[in-house]
């Protein structure tokens, strides 16, 4: 989206405020209107095979953080949008496909034109009529925003319904082309580990971010029809253990057998146990790095040039827990996960041999990611097999069953 770059003026909003100029003409002057990639929606069948209810909940918002850390930031609406400062005072009304800039201002987010501020205020909401788009950064999403300042700087929070979050989370945490109930499969373990998440933050202004810290949600771009119907056939659907929703978490791919998650976090999760994987079609099922001796020596740390590479500590799935590397500097004794940031590799299930001659450090690897909980190649495999989603999800969270959240 394109910020309006004509000067702003408070006259070209429709102002809502009783103290605005008499006679003050407020004609909204929108830009050409830019093509949005709207995503169809329809209802899919309910499925008739629960073997849980939980008790009923009304419509879940999530509070999802699009941008944070930034000292300015753009947003718009699809549809004429109302503007509200942090007391929820409405102030103007923002003509649909025209953008504003947010500053940050100490504690305080200025409204601007881009230059000189229009309101201040600890936060700004805006919210599109007509079941409108917001524009925020660089992407359009559902529901709703809202920026305030978080430690002197921008955050800007999307505050969107559980399902519509959906639409885009599957598609943006996996190809909108695969079979059905694999899409299926992440669109339960997404709406699990969602609600799992809210209803343990501590943060006060958001849930989740829209990373793979939390789950990529990239708006509505990554919506198909065929995420559609994942989430609207799998309705409120979540993964319980002992009656209780789970921390559905996930990874790309395990390289074989997904892991134990107190092997991985030194945290006990009944549900997150190993299991064979079935992901041997995935592109990163194998794979292998090359490094020059000096890059990999500077890259792990203070042991100067490598000279010996200890014997490794294993998981039981044969990712690397701990190993000693040794330098003309000293020795030190690595965790697995910080050689795998060090070298950027796909995942700590990996070896390394040491040719000195050549001057030359060659990791091979298997499987991308952390390797608990599903495997999402491994369900696109088991759907390509006829597995129906609720045999994906029980085999890589065991002990689980299937609830339907009534609402």
């Amino acid at each position: 989206m394109t910020t309006q770059t004509t000067p702003f003026a408070k006259n070209w909003l429709l102002c809502l405020t009783a103290t605005r100029p008499t006679g003050a003409a407020c004609e909204g002057r929108p830009p050409a209107k830019s093509a949005l990639r709207w995503s169809l929606r329809w209802w899919g069948g309910l499925l008739l095979w629960l073997v849980l209810v939980l008790p009923a909940q009304a419509a879940v918002e999530l509070r999802v953080a699009i941008a944070q850390g930034t000292q300015t930031i753009n947003i718009g609406s699809s549809t004429t949008g109302v503007i509200r400062n942090g007391s929820g005072q409405d102030l103007y009304q923002l003509p649909e496909l025209q953008g504003i800039t947010l500053k940050a201002d100490a504690n305080e987010v200025d409204l601007t034109n881009g230059g000189a501020p229009l309101a201040e205020s600890n936060a700004f909401w805006l919210e599109p009529s007509e079941n409108g788009f917001v524009w925020i950064g660089d992407k359009w999403y559902r529901g709703r925003v809202m920026v305030t300042v978080e430690g002197g700087k921008l955050v800007a929070v999307n505050y969107v319904d559980l399902e519509d979050y959906l639409y885009s989370v599957v598609g943006s945490e996996m190809p909108t082309s695969w079979p059905q109930a694999a899409l299926q499969s992440q669109a339960v373990a997404a709406r699990s580990y969602a609600l799992y998440k809210r209803s343990r933050t501590r943060n006060p202004l958001y849930d989740l971010d829209a990373t793979t810290a939390s789950q990529v949600y990239k708006g509505i771009a990554q919506e198909a029809p065929s995420t559609v119907t994942a989430v609207d056939t799998t309705a409120n659907q979540v993964v319980t253990y002992n009656g209780q929703v789970i921390e559905a978490i996930f990874h790309s791919s395990s390289g074989g057998h997904t892991e134990n998650a107190s092997e991985v976090w030194s945290s006990d999760v009944p549900y997150l146990r190993g299991v064979a994987d079935y992901d041997q079609s995935a592109p990163v099922y194998q794979w292998q790095e090359t490094f020059s001796l000096a890059d990999f020596s500077s890259r792990l740390g203070n042991v100067g040039t490598v000279r010996t590479i200890g014997t490794p500590h294993l998981t039981s799935q044969g990712r690397v827990a701990t190993i000693s590397i040794t330098g003309d500097r000293g020795t030190q004794t690595l965790k697995g996960q910080d050689i795998r940031s060090a070298l950027r590799l796909r995942s700590t299930r990996f070896t390394i041999s040491l040719d000195q001659s050549a001057g030359r450090v060659t990791v091979s690897g298997f499987g991308f990611g952390h390797g608990v909980g599903m495997s999402q190649w491994g369900a696109r495999s088991l759907a390509e097999q006829g597995w129906s989603f609720d045999q994906i999800l029980q085999h890589y969270y065991q002990s689980t069953a299937i609830a339907q959240l009534e609402g």
